[in-house]
């Protein structure tokens, strides 16, 4: 049995291992590690205490599938609730959808008997009103929902080290069934709405018992592009090791276009229950824990450069 997870997940590791240890599943592993990251307010990229977007708020994604059939389900735009991999799974698992929106996710929400809260803390609004003063009057901030070229404001707030934020989680249970979970508050100051790759199965995750688990954090727009977690399991499929997967991957992701190019990341499990994890940014980690250790063990990325580029 394994877990593997972002380094952020280091908050919700040992808590989806002892789920695995206990009898549970891997989806209940996942579910147990991510909610850990979701609850914790000192991290600004997922779940309660994440960064807003461009209105000042939190605005979350998040997926879930079941490598043993396949099953997936996912919610995107939420407002309200910072246990949106709990939701997604309820989605997966009482609907016959996938991936739910905006108000309607929020109904599905408190149908399942969620509760509603603030997510914005007082140290995320204080970042996001700072960032914004930087470039905008304040009697600009204050009607900032009446401006008629939101668009324009984006692309002057928009900053490359924070358009990408995410928590990733792979669980491997003792019946070798695979689940890979991702949650996230998404891109800092991004236009309301926005969606990244964190929901979209085959973009941001995929499982599949068969060949592997992949999942991705950083600027979801790249994975959304390229297919990311699907290709990397494509990749496993056709025999490739989750070295040459990820390299693979990576080339695909550099061989991009367009005028936003940044920093992208991915985690790999293969049904060995082994490991690897990439990114295109020097110096990056992530954490694993199996069952025969007492305490996770951190590990940095394998790193492959890439394309960068970011419109001025």
């Amino acid at each position: 049995m394994i877990v593997v997870a972002s380094a952020n997940g280091s908050v919700g590791i040992k808590e989806a291992m002892h789920i695995l240890t206990a009898g549970g599943s891997a989806v209940d592993a996942v579910e147990a590690g991510i909610r850990a990251v979701e609850a914790n307010p000192d991290d600004h990229t997922v779940g309660y205490g994440g960064y807003p977007n461009l209105l000042g708020e939190v605005e979350l994604d998040a997926g879930l599938m079941n490598g043993r059939d396949l099953t997936s389900g996912a919610v995107a735009a939420i407002h309200g609730y910072k246990h949106p991999l709990s939701i997604a799974r309820q989605v997966m698992e009482t609907l016959p959808h996938v991936l739910l929106v905006g108000t309607g996710a929020e109904r599905f929400a408190a149908e399942r008997g969620f509760e509603r809260e603030p997510l914005l803390t007082e140290a995320a609004r204080q970042v996001w009103e700072q960032r914004l003063q930087q470039n905008f009057p304040d009697a600009d901030l204050a009607r900032l929902g009446e401006q008629p070229d939101l668009a324009r404001w984006v692309r002057i707030a928009t900053d490359p080290e924070r358009a990408g934020g995410t928590v990733n989680f792979i669980a491997q249970d003792g019946q070798g069934d695979l689940c890979v979970g991702v949650s996230t508050s998404g891109w800092a100051w991004k236009y309301p709405g926005r969606v990244g790759d964190s929901p979209l199965v085959g973009a941001g995750l995929y499982a599949d018992n068969r060949y592997g688990a992949a999942a991705c954090t950083g600027m979801g727009e790249m994975a959304i592009r390229a297919g990311t977690a699907r290709s990397i399991i494509l990749y496993l499929k056709q025999g490739a090791t989750l070295a040459a997967a990820g390299a693979a991957a990576m080339a695909d992701l550099s061989d991009l276009g367009g005028r936003f190019l940044s920093q992208i990341h991915f985690i790999i499990v293969d049904p060995a229950g082994q490991h690897a994890a990439f990114s295109n940014a020097e110096g990056r980690s992530y954490v694993y824990m199996t069952d025969a250790m007492e305490e996770p063990v951190e590990q940095e990325r394998i790193y492959i450069p890439t394309e960068k580029r970011w419109e001025a």
